[in-house]
């Protein structure tokens, strides 16, 4: 079934990649606008705008309020959903390559259980104070995402190969392995304000985004889609099975060993940052591929676009939509994510009813 998945896709007649990613682009240019200008004080966008050219330029900002909102509130969260949406949308494109199946997303492997185990440690016992490399909590939860990692490399390894069918059960016993660790830690919580403190955290917010945490995003995800970028034609080559891809030139092995490595290092770093959104890992490939058919060229660029236009939005939802308290992000995706995936399945596998 899952193959099927993958080989019904087809492109919108008339839709060009080009175009799309264009469109997308702009679309994400007004979203992050009207990310930064909502909010319980508004702004109106030419304010947002100067304000933004006035730091970039190196010009004296003006007097008031509306420079520290949008420049050390707004523009950091809406900059980080982009980043960690698009950073979602390529790990999930990568995953389901990797193990060869469009209903893998990027927690399959366990690696968001770790960073979830790491972070949950630091805030119930006290452990995120300095961190890992200066980091807190993000650190505690990229801590955890690496050992994870390693701890799912080492069993999937055993016997030697590497089967995307032994990786995929190993990560998944592993994950669940870890969440009871983490499910224990959460009833250890000391008080009712920590135990919020880390269910808010493990459904996913972006509200402790600033300047300072969006350097390692920054770096990775750009860095991520550069390496996916350059191994579209042999992402390709995998969906077609690894004896095909190996009569194409594909080193079958190593390919699946650094893909496993930079999806796992992009998880981690991404979980660190924000917590556990779901749903738009699986979710935006699956849309893309409607749209512009299945060749990582086209795709990869696309479902970054695509996610972190998916996850400013939501994210601006969140914070808004409510006087008093923001919703938690992954909430919402799961919310809008597990209908929209309904639909898309229904879709795609009705001519096999």
């Amino acid at each position: 079934m899952a193959t099927a998945l993958f080989s019904r896709t087809r492109t919108v007649d008339g839709l060009r990649a080009g175009p799309l990613a264009l469109v997308l682009a702009l679309a994400l240019l007004a979203a992050l606008t009207a990310a930064v200008a909502w909010g319980s004080t508004a702004i109106a966008p030419a304010e947002v705008w100067g304000v933004v050219w006035r730091r970039l330029s190196g010009t004296a900002p003006r007097p008031g309020t509306d420079d520290l909102i949008v420049w050390q509130l707004r523009v950091p969260r809406a900059l980080l959903a982009a980043l960690v949406g698009a950073g979602l949308g390529l790990v999930g494109t990568a995953v389901q390559a990797l193990v060869r199946n469009p209903l893998a997303d990027p927690y399959l492997l366990g690696i968001s259980n770790g960073a979830s185990l790491g972070a949950v440690a630091a805030l119930v016992l006290g452990a995120g104070t300095g961190g890992v490399l200066g980091l807190g909590l993000s650190g505690a939860a990229f801590a955890g995402a690496l050992g994870t990692f390693a701890l799912v490399w080492a069993v999937a390894r055993r016997g030697g190969g590497f089967a995307p069918l032994r990786l995929v059960l190993a990560g998944v016993a592993i994950g669940q392995f870890l969440s009871g660790f983490t499910s224990y830690l959460v009833l250890r919580a000391g008080d009712e304000q920590q135990t919020h403190s880390v269910l808010f955290w493990l459904m996913g917010s972006l509200g402790g985004a600033d300047w300072e945490l969006l350097a390692l995003p920054a770096l990775a995800v750009p860095g991520a889609w550069l390496w996916l970028q350059a191994r579209a034609r042999g992402l390709n080559a995998l969906l077609m099975g690894d004896e095909t891809a190996a009569g194409l030139g594909v080193d079958v092995t190593r390919l699946r060993r650094e893909l496993f490595t930079v999806t796992s290092v992009l998880t981690g770093v991404l979980v660190a940052v924000s917590g556990a959104i779901a749903f738009v890992g699986l979710m935006v490939p699956h849309v893309c591929r409607l749209l512009v058919g299945g060749d990582h060229r086209r795709l990869l660029p696309l479902s970054a676009l695509c996610g972190a236009l998916l996850l400013v939005v939501v994210d601006t939802v969140c914070r808004t939509a409510m006087d008093t308290h923001e919703l938690p992000v992954g909430v919402v995706t799961s919310l809008l994510g597990a209908p929209a995936l309904l639909y898309l399945l229904d879709r795609r596998l009705g001519s096999g009813r």
